[in-house]
């Protein structure tokens, strides 16, 4: 890319990309479809759980304890987290870099992920939405 401050944004957002995909994949939500992802972006955020502690035979404290629900609940939250991230450094990088330049950022860092083995549209990001209409 051209400078420093635009490679970094296209290193932030090929890793934040594959953390999205990776998160879908391991919660058996497709992004590649829209309403998939509109549904992922309207759900409620998931209110705080107080820390649950477990206590040993011998009465002390244990490390806290995530049900299986309770880790799902986080890592949609989180996978709803990073899509709203994305979103803004798309905005972000379209405000202070233009239309050209993060359309480039989004395809290489597409590209990139395709090329570790990622289907299209894994991480819920579309080239055809870039595309000039």
């Amino acid at each position: 890319m051209q400078d420093d401050p635009t490679a970094r944004l296209a290193a932030s957002m090929e890793t934040l990309n594959a953390r999205i995909a990776r998160l879908a994949i391991g919660l058996g939500i497709d992004l590649d479809r829209e309403e998939t992802l509109t549904k992922l972006l309207a759900q409620p955020v998931a209110a705080p759980v107080p820390v649950e502690r477990r206590r040993t035979s011998g009465g002390a404290a244990t490390v806290p304890m995530l049900t299986t629900e309770r880790r799902v609940t986080y890592l949609k939250e989180e996978l709803r987290a990073l899509v709203v991230l994305r979103y803004r450094l798309e905005s972000s990088s379209l405000e202070c870099n233009g239309l050209a330049i993060t359309r480039e950022l989004m395809e290489q860092a597409h590209q990139h992920l395709l090329e570790r083995g990622f289907k299209p549209g894994a991480d819920g990001w579309h080239e055809q939405d870039w595309k000039l209409r």
